[in-house]
C-alpha cells in the first residue's frame, strides 16, 4: 500500500487530487463561517472537507480511526449547541416563550449580520419573556442568558472544530 501511495501519479490523477483538496479546503472555510452563522451546518461541511480531503489522498495519511474520532466530535458540536441554551435557559427559569424567542431572534439576526446574531438572540429571548410574564427585568435576565449561552456555545463550537482540524492535522502529519 506505500508503494502504491508514493508512486507519481499521472497528470489526470494529479489535477483530480488538487482539485479534490480545494474542494476540501473550500468546505472547511465555508463550515467555520457555519459555526456562527445558524442555518449552514458549519461542523458538517468541516467535517465533510477532511473526509474529501482523506479520500483524495486514499486515507493514507488520515485513517478510519482518524475519520471516525472526527465524526464523534461532528455530532458533540450540535449537542453542545442545543444544549448550552436549553441548560443555561432552563437552570435561570426562563419560560418556554423566552427559548423560543431567542430561537427566532438568531434567525431573524442572520439577516442583520454579525451584529443580529448577537442581538437576536437577546431581543427574542427578551420579548418571548416579556409576553410570559410581563416583566421587564426578568425579560432582560432571559435576553442576558440567551446571549450568554448563544456565545458559551459558539466558543465550545469553535474548540470543537479546531480540535478537529488539529486531530487531522496531526494525523496528516504524523504519516
Amino acid at each position: 500500500r506505500d508503494d502504491i501511495a508514493r508512486r507519481p501519479a499521472p497528470d489526470a490523477a494529479r489535477i483530480t487530487i488538487r482539485i479534490l483538496t480545494f474542494g476540501a479546503l473550500l468546505l472547511v472555510v465555508v463550515g467555520i463561517i457555519g459555526l456562527v452563522v445558524p442555518g449552514v451546518p458549519g461542523a458538517i461541511l468541516i467535517f465533510a472537507g477532511l473526509l474529501l480531503a482523506a479520500w483524495a489522498d486514499g486515507f493514507v495519511r488520515v485513517g478510519v480511526g482518524t475519520i471516525v474520532i472526527l465524526g464523534v466530535l461532528t455530532v458533540a458540536t450540535y449537542i453542545v449547541d442545543v444544549a448550552t441554551v436549553a441548560f443555561g435557559m432552563k437552570r435561570l427559569g426562563t419560560s418556554k416563550r423566552a427559548m423560543a424567542g431567542a430561537a427566532v431572534g438568531t434567525i431573524v439576526g442572520v439577516f442583520f449580520g454579525f451584529l443580529g446574531l448577537m442581538i437576536g438572540p437577546f431581543l427574542g429571548a427578551g420579548l418571548g419573556e416579556l409576553t410570559a410574564y410581563r416583566d421587564v427585568r426578568r425579560a432582560g435576565r432571559a435576553g442576558i442568558v440567551a446571549w450568554v449561552s448563544f456565545l458559551i456555545g459558539s466558543v465550545i463550537k469553535f474548540g470543537l472544530a479546531f480540535a478537529m482540524l488539529g486531530i487531522f492535522l496531526m494525523a496528516w502529519v504524523a504519516t
